[in-house]
């Protein structure tokens, strides 16, 4: 019999808190999905390499313990709600002679089957997800799965069902603990009456008014004038204005709105708007606090995803101008005695190795880079101590590898390619119109090509002077008004109709015999860079960056809406006798549900007004600071972002407004 009226109440509040248990399912879902991470195909990959993977599972394993417990005060919270919601109910069962010992082991066993639910759907769920997310990381870094891979981490089960059992026995004690305390009469009488309203006078919520908007202007300044990476006092000076602007905000709002309203009298009295604002404001003087935290939040949750979002383009951009050809070498070779540089034969020395070029490569080109001083006509001292420069045939070749048509140089002539951005170069070239290289004089061909040319896979943007090949014949014994050779690069791209991973590991294979047969017995230097490793060295950062921030910013954006739906669903549960009344009074169902979903949106959107205009000025500073290091598509982060809220807070938000019309609805 106990059994049966536990699962009968987890079947009326299922229904009447679905949100309750979607929050607890997707929860788990969340929590399941990233700490299997170690059992993605992308992870197994990383081990080869470095302890980057050994890192990433570790730092998840951190920010899991920060999510728990973020979760476990939800669910507390949500709980609480659904005990008050439920307190005629327990009341109820006290006056038919039923002991607090007996409703604490009622609850237990409800609040049991909800767990071991939420936990079996949402592990199910989990477990499904986490198949699509092996194939997304698997397309973020290049890699092809060669077969499919069925995701599953016996890790992450024990964990989630060890974490959240946590939970839910603390779940236990708390409603045990609540129920002890109540008395019979509060239990009956609970939720009949309005809170009381603290803010009343318009003069008094002007002026709070006013002081948070300060606060936040001074906080906004702070940030935007002093940047986001500088940590120290005023830094967290600027946090608490930031807080407490956004506090008096909410502390002010309710009675500011409802006393300019007031003095509209035809919108005041129109319909049932005086009901909406007299219930808004006396909610909002007893949730004003968390709001803010809400608030807080929400702007957790879109600077976090926003900004990792924006990184991760950032850093997928680096690494494809960084490595924008699959393999390069480089080479120097001297005599050992006299110091005399030699020639290199980069393809022959690979061949020799047992790595045919014209096989396996599907395009080359070797680049001669060399290195010297610049002079303006007219100027006394050089343009540039130490300029790059690149014959047009080397450069061509580059260019016929990343698929671009080659340029023509007249004679006599020069181009440059300057990295991007680079406003101070551009400005100084604008200044000289010619220019001696090697003791010939060239004029400007054209306008700087703005454009990083990685030849060794560094990730410095260098600038490169592009001249005739004929103007470094003769060049060659280091002295300061000549060029001098600096190295030799062999750039290329391997066949497509073959898995690059065959290629590469058959290039690493023979990579030691092919270092002695590119020097020989002389001296020298030699260096390879693939673009595969370039990846690989990438991909851990990429998953911190875009998967913690997701992480984070789904549990922070899952939190705000989950709480707002709670209080407001409980909202409703306790206001379902006014609205009764209203009915009797004879107002139509139409104005009725509008009451609810005005309530509900102004519940919901209100924070994430304030968020999103935290969230512009904070992801501001931060593009300014990631701009120090690439350049950020704020649109696309920004775009990815308000899809991802509008989806999972547009969700809950509509299932509040249906769910606050069944409550209120008596249905």
């Amino acid at each position: 019999m106990f059994s049966k009226l536990a699962l009968k109440n987890v079947t009326r509040s299922l229904r009447d808190y679905s949100v309750y248990f979607l929050t607890l399912t997707f929860g788990v879902c969340i929590f399941y999905v990233f700490n299997s991470m170690d059992a993605q195909y992308v992870m197994e990959a990383l081990k080869g390499g470095n302890n980057i993977a050994r890192i990433i599972i570790q730092l998840i394993d951190v920010i899991s313990v920060f999510v728990s417990v973020v979760l476990a005060f939800l669910i507390l919270y949500a709980n609480s709600f659904m005990v008050r919601r439920r307190k005629k109910e327990l009341g109820t069962y006290l006056l038919l002679g039923m002991g607090t010992g007996a409703i604490s082991g009622l609850l237990f066993l409800e609040t049991l089957l909800i767990g071991l639910l939420s936990l079996g759907v949402g592990l199910a769920l989990g477990v499904f997800l986490s198949q699509f997310i092996s194939v997304f990381t698997a397309s973020l870094f290049a890699i092809s799965i060669p077969e499919f891979h069925f995701v599953f981490s016996p890790r992450a089960l024990g964990k989630t069902v060890l974490y959240f059992g946590v939970i839910f026995l603390v779940v236990m004690c708390f409603n045990s603990l609540s129920v002890s305390r109540c008395k019979l009469l509060d239990l009956l009488q609970a939720g009949k009456r309005n809170q009381e309203l603290k803010v009343k006078n318009l003069g008094v919520s002007a002026v709070l008014f006013v002081v948070g908007a300060v606060l936040l202007g001074i906080a906004y300044a702070m940030l935007l004038y002093r940047g986001i990476l500088l940590v120290d006092t005023l830094f967290f000076v600027m946090l608490a204005l930031g807080t407490a602007g956004t506090l008096l905000f909410f502390l002010s709002l309710s009675g500011f709105l409802l006393r300019v309203c007031q003095a509209n009298k035809k919108l005041y009295y129109k319909g049932l708007n005086m009901f909406i604002l007299r219930q808004f404001n006396s909610r909002i003087n007893s949730t004003y606090v968390s709001m803010t935290v809400i608030c807080l939040m929400l702007l957790l949750a879109i600077g976090i995803t926003a900004c990792s979002i924006g990184l991760n383009n950032t850093i997928s951009q680096l690494t494809n101008a960084q490595a924008p050809y699959d393999v390069s070498l480089a080479a120097q070779r001297y005599d050992a005695e006299t110091g005399e540089e030699l020639p290199t034969d980069i393809p022959g020395a690979l061949k020799e190795a047992g790595f045919d070029p014209e096989i396996q490569l599907s395009q080359s080109a070797e680049v001669e880079l060399w290195q010297g001083q610049l002079y303006v006509p007219g100027w006394d001292e050089y343009m540039m101590d130490i300029a790059y420069v690149l014959p047009l045939s080397s450069y061509n070749g580059l260019r016929s590898l990343e698929g671009l048509e080659p340029i023509t140089l007249q004679p006599s002539t020069y181009l440059w390619v300057v990295g991007d951005e680079d406003e101070y170069m551009t400005r100084l070239l604008a200044d000289t119109p010619s220019l001696v290289a090697n003791h010939h004089t060239l004029t400007a061909g054209g306008d700087p090509i703005h454009a990083v040319l990685s030849i060794g896979y560094s990730s410095e943007v260098q600038n490169y002077l592009i001249v005739p090949d004929e103007v470094l014949e003769g060049a060659g014994d280091w002295d300061t008004s000549k060029m001098n050779h600096n190295v030799t690069y062999y750039c290329a791209n391997y066949r497509t109709d073959v898995p690059k991973e065959e290629t590469e590991a058959l290039f690493q294979s023979v990579l030691s015999d092919y270092y002695r047969s590119v020097l020989g017995e002389d001296a020298g230097s030699t260096r390879t860079y693939t673009k595969l490793e370039v990846y690989q060295e990438t991909m851990g950062t990429k998953i911190l960056v875009l998967f913690l921030g997701i992480y984070l910013g789904i549990i922070f954006l899952l939190t705000s809406a989950a709480v707002l739906a709670l209080q407001q669903l409980s909202q409703a549960a306790d206001n379902q006798e006014r609205y009764a009344v209203l009915t009797r009074l004879g107002v139509e169902e139409k104005m009725r549900d509008r009451s609810v979903y005005v309530q509900v949106f102004l519940a919901f959107f209100l924070p994430l007004f304030l968020a999103v205009i935290h969230a512009v000025v904070g992801m501001t500073a931060a593009n300014a600071a990631i701009a120090q290091v690439g350049k950020l598509d704020a649109a696309a982060s920004s775009a990815v972002t308000a899809v991802f809220i509008l989806v999972v807070y547009g969700a809950y938000f509509l299932a509040t407004c249906w769910g606050s019309r069944r409550i209120v609805r008596g249905r």
